[in-house]
C-alpha cells in the first residue's frame, strides 16, 4: 500500500519538501502519496506580503510578519538552490541583495517549475494532528476555508513546516498600557513611511529590530534607538540611531532606560521575536523550545524524538535558509524512501546532546556560522543533493558579518560571486540608501553593462 505524507504548510520548508520529493520522482523512484496543506492562498509562507495584519479574511490568524520595503538582509548567494540558481530563474546575474517579491519570485519559480502544485490544498489549514500507537498512523484535521467544513484524513508521516516566525513573543514594561504613542510587534510592522518624522524605539537586538530600525531611518525617521536587553549590537549608527540598555519604564512618551537615561519617544516597535507556537499539534509531538541553532528533541534537527515518524523543517534559528530546508527535505525524503535507515533512540538521542552542547559553546557570530555549515554538510552527505560548497557559503556569511560592521547602511551595496555559477553579481542601479522603490520590476531594471558606450 502506498505510504502517504502530510505536509503542513508551503513557505521555503514546505516547497523544499515537495521539490525533494518530486525530485526523485523525475529520475524514477516511486514516491509516496503527497498532500500540502497550506493556510494561504498560495504558496511562498512569510514571503507573501499583505497589508493585513491581525486576523485575514476569514479570521484566521495573519501568518505573514513581511513588510514593505524588505530586502535580503544577507547575501542571496548564501541561500541560493543547487538545484536552480538565480540565474536559471532571472536568466542573467542579478544583485546580491533582492528585496521581498524578487526572492518570492524566485522560490515560487523552482516549484512551479517542478510541477508540484497537483499536491497542494490551499486555503487548508490544519486544526489537529495526533497519532495513533497501534496504527501507527496520524489523523490529520483540517479546515477548507472556502467550503467551511471540516475534514480528517490518515497519514503515515507527517512533515510540519509551519515556520516559527509568526506568532509574536510579546512582553510587558510598566507604563506601556498608558503610553500615548503607537505600539506594535514587529510582526505587525508594515511601512517604514509610518513613522517618517518619529521618534522610533526598536525594543531587541536582533536581525528584525536591526532591519526595521534602519528601514525606519531610510524612509524619513526623525531619530531611531535600540533598546537591548543582553548586549549591544555595535554597528557604526549614524548620529540620529543610538543603542541604550533594556527599557525599564515609560512614563507618557518619556521611555526610561537601564543605564539611568532617557528619551522622549513616538512609537515603540518590539522586535522581540517569535514563539514556536504549535496549537495544532497534540502535546505529544509539539515542539517546545526557545529560538536555537539545534532545537532539543530532534535528531539531524528534524525528526522528532522519539516518533521519527514526525518530521520538522526549518525549526532551528537560522544563517542558512532556502539551501538548509533542501538540506533538510532531502535527507527526511531519503528516510522516508528507506535510502537512509536512522539509528535506534538512544544513539539517536546521545546525538542530538553532542549537537546541543557544541551549540553551547558558540562564543561568536563566526562560530555560529561554523556550527551550521557544519550542521548542514552532515545533511547532505548521504543524499543526491546537488553540489552546495558550504564552506564558499560559510565564507560569505563571515564578509557579510564584517561588512555589516563596517558600514551598516551600505552593506547591502556589496556583490559576491554565486556558489553554483561562480559568476559575480552585478552592482546594483542605485545605492541601497537611495533605492526607496523596492518593486520586482525596478530591481531588475538593470543596465546593459555589456552594451557599447555611445560617445
Amino acid at each position: 500500500m502506498t505510504q502517504r505524507i502530510a505536509i503542513i504548510g508551503a513557505g521555503p520548508s514546505g516547497m523544499a519538501a515537495l521539490r525533494a520529493f518530486e525530485s526523485a520522482k523525475q529520475k524514477g523512484t516511486e514516491i509516496p502519496e503527497l498532500v500540502c496543506y497550506e493556510k494561504q492562498d498560495d504558496w511562498g509562507g512569510i514571503w507573501n506580503y499583505t497589508w493585513r495584519t491581525g486576523t485575514d479574511e476569514h479570521g484566521e490568524p495573519v501568518h505573514g510578519s513581511m513588510y514593505r520595503y524588505l530586502w535580503s538582509n544577507g547575501p542571496k548567494e548564501c541561500l541560493e538552490f543547487a538545484d536552480y540558481s538565480f540565474e536559471e530563474h532571472f536568466g542573467r546575474p542579478i544583485p546580491s541583495y533582492p528585496p521581498r517579491a524578487v526572492l518570492h519570485d524566485y522560490i515560487k519559480g523552482r516549484v512551479e517549475k517542478s510541477g508540484v502544485r497537483k499536491y497542494m490544498k490551499f486555503r487548508t489549514p490544519v486544526r489537529n494532528v495526533t497519532y495513533n500507537d497501534k496504527t501507527q498512523k496520524f489523523t490529520v484535521t483540517v479546515k477548507d476555508l472556502k467550503d467551511d467544513a471540516l475534514s480528517s484524513s490518515e497519514f503515515d508521516w507527517v512533515i510540519c513546516s509551519s515556520g516559527h516566525f509568526s506568532t509574536p513573543n510579546v512582553p510587558e514594561f510598566p507604563g506601556l498600557a498608558q503610553f500615548p504613542g503607537r505600539v506594535l510587534h514587529a510582526h505587525d510592522f508594515r511601512s517604514a513611511d509610518e513613522f517618517a518624522g518619529k521618534d522610533v524605539l526598536c525594543i531587541g537586538s536582533s536581525y528584525s529590530s536591526e532591519d526595521i530600525g534602519i528601514q525606519c531611518h531610510k524612509y524619513g525617521a526623525k531619530s531611531v534607538t535600540f533598546s537591548h536587553r543582553t548586549r549591544a549590537m555595535g554597528f557604526k549608527w549614524p548620529d540620529s540611531l543610538s543603542e541604550v540598555p533594556l527599557l525599564l519604564k515609560l512614563d507618557g512618551k518619556t521611555a526610561y532606560f537601564k543605564d539611568g537615561t532617557s528619551k522622549e519617544v513616538d512609537a515603540i516597535v518590539l522586535c522581540t521575536g517569535y514563539l514556536h507556537h504549535y496549537p495544532f499539534l497534540d502535546d505529544s509531538l509539539r515542539l517546545k523550545s526557545r529560538n536555537r541553532l539545534y532545537p532539543p528533541s530532534l535528531y539531524k534537527g528534524v525528526f522528532w524524538w522519539p516518533n521519527n515518524k514526525f518530521i520538522y523543517l526549518g525549526a532551528q534559528d537560522q544563517y542558512y535558509t532556502f539551501n538548509m530546508f533542501d538540506a533538510q527535505a532531502w535527507y527526511a525524503r531519503d528516510v522516508i524512501l528507506g535510502r537512509i535507515k536512522l539509528p535506534g533512540f538512544e544513539e539517536q538521542a546521545k546525538d542530538i546532546n553532542a549537537w546541543i552542547q557544541r551549540e553551547e559553546a558558540i562564543a561568536d557570530a563566526f562560530e555560529a556560522i561554523d556550527f551550521q555549515t557544519e550542521y548542514v554538510r552532515d545533511l547532505l552527505g548521504p543524499t543526491d543533493y546537488p553540489r552546495l560548497d558550504v564552506d564558499m557559503v560559510a565564507r560569505l556569511f563571515k564578509e557579510w558579518e564584517h561588512h555589516k560592521m563596517e558600514d551598516i547602511l551600505t552593506y547591502r551595496d556589496r556583490s559576491y560571486p554565486s556558489t553554483i555559477t561562480g559568476n559575480l553579481a552585478p552592482v546594483h542601479h542605485t545605492p541601497w540608501m537611495q533605492a526607496l522603490d523596492d518593486s520586482m520590476q525596478a530591481f531588475l531594471n538593470q543596465p546593459d553593462l555589456s552594451a557599447p558606450k555611445v560617445a
